[in-house]
Parts: C-alpha cells; sequence; structure tokens
C-alpha cells in the first residue's frame, strides 16, 4: 500500500538522484539545508501573492520553483550528511505553510474576480491536503507507517500548477472565461484526491493497529 500515488518509488529515487548535483552547487555558495528550506517558502508565500493579484501564469511557475526546494533541502542535507531532527521540522513546518499561504492567495484571487465557487474549491483542497499531512504526522507520532495514499505532497503540487497555468492560458477566472472550469476542475480533484488519501491512511493506520493486537494476543 506504500507505492499507490501517481508517481512510483522508483520514478521518486530518480528525481532524488537528479537533484542532488543541484543541490551540491547550492551547498558550494553557503546555502544550507535548512536556508533552502527557508528560501522555499519565501518562494511559495510570493506564489500566493501572485493568485491573490490574479497572475495565475506567475503564481503557477513560483509554486513548482518553490516546490523544488522541497527537494533541494532534503538531498543537500543527505548528501552532506547533516540530517537533524530540527531540520526535518522545519521542513514539515514550513511545507504545511507554504502550501496553507498559496491557497489563501487561490482563495483572495478568485474572490476579487467573483469566482465563489473557485474561493470554496481552494479553501475545500486546502483543508484536505492538511489533513493528508496530519494523518501522517499523527501516524508517525504513534510509531506507525503513515506514507501511502494517491495524493502525497508532490502530486498536489502538480496538479495545483497545471490548474493555474490552464486557467492563466484560457482567460483567467473572470466571468465567462474557461479559465474558471481548468482551475475548479484541479482544486476539485485536489480536494477529492486527497481525501482520499486521508481515508487511505487512516485505514492503513487501522490496519497496523489490528495487527499488532492480534500479535499482542
Amino acid at each position: 500500500m506504500s507505492d499507490q500515488s501517481f508517481v512510483s518509488q522508483q520514478t521518486r529515487a530518480r528525481i532524488r538522484g537528479a537533484v542532488v548535483p543541484i543541490a551540491l552547487a547550492a551547498g558550494r555558495l553557503g546555502l544550507t539545508p535548512n536556508a533552502l528550506t527557508v528560501i522555499g517558502f519565501l518562494i511559495s508565500a510570493g506564489a500566493a501573492g501572485a493568485a491573490a493579484a490574479q497572475n495565475w501564469l506567475l503564481a503557477a511557475a513560483l509554486v513548482i520553483f518553490g516546490g523544488s526546494f522541497d527537494m533541494l533541502d532534503g538531498g543537500l542535507a543527505r548528501a552532506q550528511n547533516r540530517v537533524t531532527r530540527f531540520g526535518a521540522f522545519l521542513d514539515s513546518t514550513l511545507d504545511r505553510w507554504g502550501e496553507g499561504v498559496v491557497y489563501i492567495g487561490i482563495v483572495a484571487g478568485a474572490s476579487a474576480a467573483g469566482f465563489v465557487a473557485g474561493a470554496v474549491l481552494a479553501a475545500a483542497a486546502a483543508v484536505s491536503s492538511f489533513q493528508v499531512s496530519y494523518t501522517r504526522a499523527k501516524a508517525e507520532s504513534l510509531k506507525l507507517h503513515g506514507e501511502v495514499g494517491i495524493a502525497p505532497r508532490a502530486e498536489r503540487l502538480v496538479l495545483l500548477t497545471a490548474g493555474l497555468v490552464l486557467a492563466g492560458l484560457d482567460g483567467g477566472v473572470v466571468a465567462g472565461a474557461r479559465g474558471q472550469i481548468w482551475l475548479a476542475g484541479t482544486l476539485g480533484l485536489i480536494f477529492v484526491t486527497a481525501s482520499i488519501t486521508a481515508v487511505q491512511r487512516t485505514w492503513h493506520v487501522r490496519s497496523q493497529l489490528r495487527s499488532e493486537e492480534q500479535r499482542d494476543k
């Protein structure tokens, strides 16, 4: 059940290997893994500002650019043998915060354009996305495995980027523009797949606990 996401574990491993040289180059510039984490968050905040201003293409570019730092900070930490518990905490915290502010930006931009459905769907996508993260964190706090499901963060960022790009290329989200359909569709898809993922993780935790109970009998 650990490999149910849209992107296989093998593909993820290849991507992680490909970013190591880039991460090391950032390290040679004097950047630390934690600095890369903070930079990624600031870029996400910039994406939120672009979305609030209804600059959907810029928001898309910044979302995917900021998301790439999530691979760079971990790649640099592993390559330099600088993996720390605080680094892991900071990374998870700013990932959630960055994802949240982007959705706030989308809510603001959609509301300003009079696209109420888009604002509601963005809020719904944010709530479901946070639930995905929470279920994993809670599972790990109970010393259980929680990283399963079809739509972890990377997949959600790809979907969100696609929606923002299509909205920007197809008239934005003003009344009558087809961009409304694209953005609403991808936000709805994020909401549905993230909700399914949260349920998958809940079921996975339940299965592990039942297995432990059976062993203890």
